[in-house]
């Protein structure tokens, strides 16, 4: 089971955790990240954060992602929820759940999945401070954790 949701509106984290749950007596593990917006960036107190898409080309982009994860891991339900539009400090952006029979695929599966929404997919985030607005790009530290499931892929083969 797979559910991808790019959105405006808020998600309720119990709601998604019963949706990887419900009915599924063959997973032993549940692994999600829910990510929020800081209040404090690279030193700037973070007013608000703007996310811009392309409907269509951003699921597609996130279906891939799962699709390779489902490659490398025995993923059984995933649900990806990443919202859009104008978001305030601690407001939640990114929910990442999946379900597995095993707790290491889980983590690890829950692991790529973000670590490549957070260098691949297509959003573009801009952030606002009393400093003005910039567009916000992947952190070093993000590329560096996505690296890491090239070379451990590099590694396998």
């Amino acid at each position: 089971m797979l559910h991808i949701g790019v959105q405006t509106s808020d998600f309720t984290v119990q709601q998604e955790y019963d949706a990887l749950c419900d009915a599924n007596t063959e997973d032993g593990a549940i692994v999600f990240f829910v990510g929020r917006v800081r209040d404090l960036n690279e030193g700037e107190a973070v007013k608000q954060l703007s996310l811009e898409h392309y409907p269509g080309m951003t699921e597609k982009a996130l279906t891939q992602v799962v699709e390779q994860a489902r490659e490398r891991w025995p993923l059984h339900r995933v649900r990806v929820i990443h919202r859009v539009g104008d978001l305030l400090p601690a407001d939640q952006i990114v929910f990442v759940g999946v379900s597995s029979p095993h707790r290491q695929a889980a983590f690890d599966g829950a692991a790529f999945i973000m670590d490549y929404l957070k260098t691949q997919a297509p959003f573009w985030k801009k952030e606002r401070s009393d400093q003005g607005e910039r567009w916000l790009d992947a952190r070093d530290s993000d590329r560096a954790s996505q690296e890491r499931w090239q070379s451990d892929s590099e590694s396998h083969s």
